[in-house]
């Protein structure tokens, strides 16, 4: 299946995948600075916003070397946030040539157990989203999965803006999962060390623990990978500060040599 998408400007490619509270949406802020020097791209991967999920098996890293074969373009900037990150590191394994360069934004990565400090948290919120949902209870899934992952710098309207998009996932899944069969995932293993190519990781220092040492480790075993961490940050920063994002991209894409420092 080919992914929904948006496609704004020209010039170099630009990929941009959305966090697993999201969609595409959460990328609207940036989109008319980008597209002024850049062809930004934004699907919405399977299970989320206005893309299907259907019962089949599926990786993510494939949706995306489709789309952007579909859309005639060979190689792409990638920026990742949190989930999204995760799948930006597998499209980088899955297809390499797909991937001129990384940004990863408090990404997520399977090769890094929590600690016995950050654990407790993570399982806390598992536990508690599984329980609201087993009861059927959307809105308190999503009133806790914006409480969790929203950061500090966030106003209402962004908060508003991730239940919406929270709300959407998780009806798109819950709907997926009643298949006959339903879909499943084909899992890419990441190897940080053999990512060849030109990598940003951004990390929050409001965000949960888990994530933050994730930003470190990925930032030591990515070859020549730049760590910057965002003082004022939680684990969503381009919806909590977008303007600051915005000026951190664009200073990355256009190679800019001061672009890391904080």
């Amino acid at each position: 299946m080919l992914l929904s998408h948006d496609d704004d400007g020209s010039g170099p490619a630009v990929l941009l995948l959305h966090a697993g509270v999201a969609d595409r949406r959460m990328w609207d802020p940036l989109v008319p600075g980008l597209s002024h020097m850049f062809r930004v791209i934004r699907p919405d991967l399977r299970g989320f916003g206005d893309s299907a999920q259907p019962g089949e098996q599926y990786a993510d890293a494939d949706d995306l070397d489709a789309l952007l074969d579909s859309l005639g373009v060979g190689s792409a900037a990638v920026v990742g946030s949190s989930y999204g990150g995760r799948v930006a590191m597998e499209l980088a394994t899955a297809h390499p040539a797909r991937v001129s360069s990384l940004v990863l934004l408090g990404p997520g990565y399977r090769g890094l157990q929590p600690s016995e400090e950050d654990a407790p948290a993570l399982e806390a919120y598992g536990d508690a989203e599984e329980r609201l949902l087993e009861a059927g209870d959307l809105a308190g899934a999503v009133a806790l999965t914006v409480d969790t992952w929203v950061g500090p710098e966030a106003g209402p309207e962004v908060r508003e803006l991730v239940a919406t998009m929270q709300r959407r996932a998780y009806e798109v899944q819950l709907a997926a999962d009643a298949q006959d069969p339903p879909p499943s995932t084909r899992r890419v293993e990441v190897d940080p060390t053999a990512l060849a190519v030109d990598t940003l990781v951004v990390s929050g220092a409001h965000d949960l623990g888990h994530f933050r040492a994730i930003a470190a480790h990925l930032a030591t075993q990515i070859p020549g990978a730049d760590h910057v961490e965002l003082d004022w940050a939680g684990h969503l920063p381009s919806l909590e500060r977008p303007d600051a994002v915005l000026a951190l991209l664009l200073d990355v894409l256009r190679d800019d040599p001061t672009v890391h420092a904080p």
